[in-house]
């Protein structure tokens, strides 16, 4: 199994690359490559929040010149984000963007991964100043006291919250309290402190009184589970991992969304990402690798090793030794997107937690 593991790292690095393009954008997944199938949707967009994951995937694997590539790809390509200072859905390669929907977890990534970057450089992230600084005014901007002043998509594209609802995603608002308090860190101003803070006072307290993280609040709540409450435990950290929200969450996501120690988004998930002469049949969503990871992380930050050893080892021994997949199904019709590069970020974090990663 540790074999396995070495090369899946080592194939890592090379997804990591190859998603890397050489104008600085990284895509999702490189549909260019040989070893892409055929019949998986094109994910050959750039997709802020992934790239700000696989940056950080890339640091902590000893990849270099990446990210930094990346960041100026993000200032100088991505198209309207020196007017607005917000980044949107997906982008093109070129940086055009591929649609008008915003998600506001894109922005508070970027300003996450690109001060996690530069955390032990301070002159380095001078260069990013503009980046960051642009960035963080536009999410206060934004923010109307306890809601976004725009429509918001969820991190899976699926859902809106809306401005007149007082819609707030759970993750979504987690990310921008995140970015906005490491950019405060780096570079001290009264309104980010401000405004984080307020996000996270009206976060936990919606939270606490549910006792669990929950998918959505607002005029109408959304109490059901969505797995990626995992953020707001790691890396958001927005909730202690030892606290029982924490452990209230988990046994939600483990009663809801998970399946012989597969987990899936959230209950009912449809979408498989699969194509078949050029139309797109949806026959029912996989588990998802990079979630079964981000759950063997938060579980290790539980001090669960144990679990998070399951969850772990049930997609390394449901893949190959080259490429990780966005999602696992339970039959051999339904093709997935592979190698997914986020999927392969979060597999780099729980080797890492796990002591896998040398």
């Amino acid at each position: 199994m540790e074999d396995k593991i070495q090369k899946l790292l080592e194939s890592s690095k090379k997804v990591i690359i190859d998603c890397s393009l050489d104008n600085g954008a990284m895509v999702a997944a490189n549909s260019s490559k040989a070893y892409y199938p055929k019949d998986a949707k094109n994910y050959f967009y750039v997709w802020p929040r992934d790239g700000a994951f696989n940056c950080m995937a890339a640091d902590a694997i000893g990849i270099k010149n990446i990210q930094e590539n990346y960041f100026d790809w993000l200032s100088n390509r991505a198209e309207g984000q020196k007017e607005t200072g917000l980044f949107y859905e997906k982008y093109y390669p070129n940086g055009l963007k591929e649609s008008e929907r915003f998600q506001v977890d894109q922005t508070g990534s970027v300003i996450f991964s690109v001060c996690n970057h530069f955390k032990n450089d301070l002159e380095g992230i001078k260069k990013y100043k503009g980046l960051i600084v642009n960035s963080a005014n536009a999410l206060c901007d934004n923010w109307d006291k306890d809601h976004f002043k725009l429509i918001v998509n969820d991190l899976w594209e699926e859902r809106l919250a809306f401005s007149d609802l007082k819609d707030n995603f759970l993750y979504s608002l987690g990310s921008c309290i995140a970015g906005l308090s490491v950019a405060d860190e780096l570079f001290a101003n009264e309104r980010y402190r401000k405004v984080s803070l307020q996000m996270k006072k009206k976060l936990l307290g919606e939270v606490e009184k549910k006792g669990y993280i929950f998918r959505s609040f607002g005029k109408i709540d959304d109490e059901r589970i969505d797995a990626s409450a995992l953020g707001l435990i790691w890396p958001f950290k927005i909730i202690n991992s030892k606290s029982e929200l924490a452990n209230a969450t988990i046994e939600k996501i483990e009663e809801k969304l998970v399946k012989d120690y597969g987990v899936y988004r959230y209950e009912h998930d449809e979408y498989d990402g699969w194509m078949l002469e050029t139309q797109h049949r949806k026959k029912g969503a996989g588990y998802w690798p990079l979630l079964n990871f981000w759950m063997s992380i938060v579980l290790c930050k539980m001090d669960r090793k144990e679990e998070a050893e399951k969850y772990y080892n049930k997609v390394i021994e449901s893949i190959g030794d080259e490429f990780i997949p966005e999602q696992i199904f339970s039959n051999d019709i339904q093709k997935s997107v592979s190698p997914l590069c986020w999927s392969h970020a979060m597999f780099i974090f729980a080797s890492r937690e796990l002591g896998y990663l040398k």
